[in-house]
């Protein structure tokens, strides 16, 4: 069995308190890795591993000014980066015709730009370090799909991903930049989008693998991809959504075998 060590490293995920960021921090902690988490408010209680704890700061990831404050508290507590998972996003359900500009903006905001501020941030630190470094960004299959009910959201996750790729270009060799096409995943808010436990499990049979995703498969991914096992994969889309989700006319189609 192949092990992956983070230790001696230093690795940021924004919006790492719960959900699919709390699943990193416990991969990259149980990797050896000194891991900080960020979000907009503390949580009751953060992962621990072997003695050790995610490093909790708040951080409001729309806010430039504090992006930077928080980068110098990085490197002068830690002295270095040398993995950042762009993680924080989301949206709610809106309607695109009656949403409001400042709906549309603000959800671009929080998935597109602050992810390009935070990580303009950690390129600076990463380039006065040795060769390694490396910047993954969490996009969604709402980017390679219609993505009716978040439509912004979808348009955003899909110039993260564009933004990956040109970043892996521009900031290279010393930062390997790649995004991870996430498909349906299984959190504790699982239920506000596919039901009770019934739902979850019947939008699971529509997807090939048999099931929606857990936080350790993303993490996994992550993992992989900051890791040396991936030193000449940069600037790619890397799609975790268990075969995907089969054409709807499958399903309609009444075409006599």
């Amino acid at each position: 069995m192949i092990q992956i060590d983070f230790a001696g490293k230093v690795v940021f995920v924004t919006g790492g308190t719960k959900g699919v960021g709390k699943g990193i921090c416990e991969k990259f902690l149980e990797a050896g890795a000194t891991v900080i988490a960020c979000a907009r408010n503390a949580p009751e209680a953060l992962p621990q591993h072997g003695g050790k704890s995610v490093i909790f700061r708040a951080l409001d990831v729309r806010d430039s000014d504090a992006i930077n404050e928080y980068f110098a508290w990085i490197e002068k507590e830690h002295g270095r980066l040398d993995v950042l998972i762009n993680n924080a996003g989301g949206a709610p359900m809106a309607e695109a015709a009656t949403a409001s500009p400042r709906f549309h903006e603000k959800i671009i905001q929080l998935n597109l730009t602050a992810p390009l501020h935070i990580a303009q941030a950690a390129n600076r630190l990463m380039q006065k370090q040795e060769a390694g470094s490396a910047i993954i960004n969490i996009a969604s299959v709402s980017a390679a799909r219609p993505s009716p009910g978040t439509a912004a959201y979808g348009a955003a996750k899909a110039g993260l991903v564009n933004l990956s790729r040109s970043l892996a270009v521009e900031w290279a060799p010393k930062v390997r930049v790649n995004a991870i096409i996430a498909g349906l995943i299984v959190t504790e808010q699982a239920h506000l989008h596919y039901g009770d436990d019934a739902g979850i499990a019947a939008v699971g049979r529509t997807i090939p693998l048999g099931r929606m995703a857990t936080t350790e498969d993303i993490a996994n991914v992550c993992l992989f991809l900051a890791s040396n096992l991936s030193a000449y994969i940069s600037g790619s889309a890397v799609t975790a959504d268990g075969g995907g989700e089969a054409p709807a006319f499958l399903n309609a189609s009444n075409a006599k075998e």
